[in-house]
């Protein structure tokens, strides 16, 4: 009864034919990898691959960002181990703007989706925005949509249709819009940005096709996400306005 019982408790942590994209890797150790990868069902996990710094390790050119895979591992900790990986569908081709905007979208996801938490909504929104960005269609407005949805898939308010006191956002007002709040008054606060109510409202309804509201969007996702990811800046995010202001 023993052995049945912990094959039993030891099967109950294996986990195959999951869909997942590849985050990031570094090195572990002297042939092997840690692997971040986001999984549909579970999150982000992270693995280690052993042996796939080896030259000619057959895992080792599977670990690609942007490509949906299906994956295998097994473990109780943290720190998993990483079985296969197999080509779950086409490959998705970023390049040049688009492939720094897929890895920026990976470091905010690095950065704010904590361990083994799903979000399958976002794990499918991020597989849209991925086929979005290999067409090279608006690569601005495609990076204003998923930090909007990613902030809201993890739970942070970014209220968009009332201000702070419940009161239908009106097209012709100006506001302040502050992290935690959402739009006041402008003589409520001296934090956050401003904003007109056209902005706010045509983010609610996904609209970006104003100038105004690309610009002031561009602003308050900025304001947002230092908010909330704190002091440690992110790298693509500078990257990006070095390029062409994404």
């Amino acid at each position: 009864m023993a052995l049945a019982s912990n094959s039993h408790r030891q099967d109950a942590f294996k986990q195959t034919d999951q869909a997942v994209y590849v985050l990031h890797t570094y090195p572990f150790k002297e042939t092997s990898l840690v692997v971040e990868l986001f999984s549909k069902e579970l999150g982000r996990i992270a693995v280690v691959a052993k042996g796939a710094r080896r030259p000619h390790s057959a895992m080792r050119g599977m670990l690609q960002s942007f490509q949906l895979l299906s994956g295998a591992w097994s473990g109780k900790n943290e720190l998993k181990t990483l079985h296969s990986l197999d080509w779950n569908a086409g490959l998705t081709l970023l390049k040049g703007e688009a492939l720094m905007c897929g890895f920026y979208m990976n470091e905010l996801l690095l950065r704010l989706l904590p361990r083994e938490d799903a979000h399958e909504s976002l794990f499918d929104y991020y597989d849209a925005t991925l086929k979005t960005l290999a067409t090279d269609e608006s690569l601005a407005i495609t990076l204003r949509r998923f930090e909007l949805k990613l902030l809201q898939e993890m739970g942070y308010a970014v209220p968009l249709v009332q201000d702070e006191n419940d009161a239908e956002i009106l097209v012709e007002n100006t506001y302040r819009y502050e992290a935690e709040y959402g739009a006041c008054a402008l003589g409520a606060t001296k934090n956050g940005v401003q904003l007109s109510g056209k902005t706010i409202l045509d983010m609610a309804r996904d609209d970006y096709s104003d100038a105004q509201t690309q610009a002031q969007s561009k602003q308050l996702m900025r304001y947002l996400l230092a908010h909330y990811l704190g002091d440690k800046p992110l790298h693509t995010r500078q990257l990006l306005i070095d390029l062409q202001g994404l």
